[in-house]
């Protein structure tokens, strides 16, 4: 019994790791140390996923890589659910209605590195964002999906410096107009 809840929360975390940002990669002793868990619980989860095709892998020196196979039939039905698992589909359904001129909103943090979090990190980007709205939004969806939301609000012009001058690589475009 222990061993099957071990292996269901290991397995996912690999899928958020590996199927809510499809950039993400990694080897199992990063995975280990990243989910601290057993590396031989990681393995056994990684081979499921790589023999059913839904993982592809690639050596790199003496490492065996893992990234998610976006061309498997399953890849966006699994991103979804992800979405809808981690609450994120509700808050961006809840903002995008009656908010302003929105232009896009995109993850940022550790759910977009692929690790699960009890805080969605959002940059809106967009002009004359009605902010009462936003955060009254934000407070409901909060309450339905159990998690914080954190938002930061860019004009088109202003994203690509700040992502840059943070050193945000790992980011994920939820919603584009």
């Amino acid at each position: 019994m222990l061993d099957t809840l071990i292996t269901n929360k290991t397995r996912i975390k690999l899928l958020i790791k590996f199927f809510l940002n499809s950039n993400s990669k990694s080897y199992l002793r990063n995975l280990e140390h990243e989910f601290n868990e057993s590396s031989n619980a990681i393995r056994i989860e990684l081979n499921k996923f790589e023999k059913s095709g839904l993982l592809n892998s690639e050596v790199e020196g003496n490492k065996k890589v893992f990234t998610a196979n976006t061309n498997h039939p399953l890849f966006k039905d699994i991103h979804n659910i992800l979405l809808k698992h981690l609450g994120i589909d509700t808050v961006i359904d809840e903002m995008i209605s009656n908010l302003g001129m929105l232009k896009k909103v995109y993850l940022v943090g550790d759910i977009a590195k692929g690790k699960d979090s009890d805080i969605i990190d959002l940059l809106l980007v967009g002009a004359e964002i009605n902010k009462d709205y936003l955060t009254r939004l934000i407070e409901k969806a909060e309450r339905l999906i159990q998690r914080k939301v954190r938002y930061l609000i860019f004009g088109e012009d202003e994203i690509e410096n700040f992502l840059k001058s943070k050193g945000i690589s790992e980011y994920l475009l939820l919603w584009k107009e």
